[in-house]
């Protein structure tokens, strides 16, 4: 019965979503780059594959990405001393200035979008889309 109109307002709303944290973004990161530096803050030094669970792409994808990222400068990768076979993926102080300012890019798009509304419908807003992602 709503369904429907949930499904068209949830991907508008998380295409704008997309389009605003890109744009705000760019051209320095993007929004996967800016997970990445968030899930490094989160669990320190990780291997490549550990990013599987984190983001909903391919070990290949995932290679890609950190290639762009150490590019960029925003992270390094560096072989295991006592096991060569092992990669370690740590952010570096301009990643991690990056995430901070991504960090505060998406608060204030949010802000923006949250501000449309009253604080008592944000509270709302906030435990009803709990309920829907529990």
């Amino acid at each position: 019965m709503y369904s429907v109109e949930f499904a068209k307002l949830w991907t508008k709303l998380s295409k704008e979503l997309k389009s605003n944290m890109d744009d705000q973004l760019a051209p320095t990161i993007t929004e996967g780059q800016l997970h990445v530096l968030e899930v490094l803050e989160a669990h320190g030094t990780m291997k490549p594959s550990d990013f599987i669970e984190y983001l909903t792409t391919t070990p290949a994808a995932v290679t890609t990405l950190l290639d762009r990222m150490e590019r960029a400068g925003l992270i390094t990768r560096s072989r295991d001393e006592k096991d060569r076979r092992v990669v370690w993926v740590v952010s570096t102080d301009k990643g991690k200035a990056e995430r901070d300012r991504g960090l505060q890019i998406r608060q204030e798009v949010l802000e923006s979008y949250l501000g449309r509304i009253s604080a008592h419908n944000q509270q709302l807003l906030v435990y009803l889309l709990g309920k829907v992602a529990n």
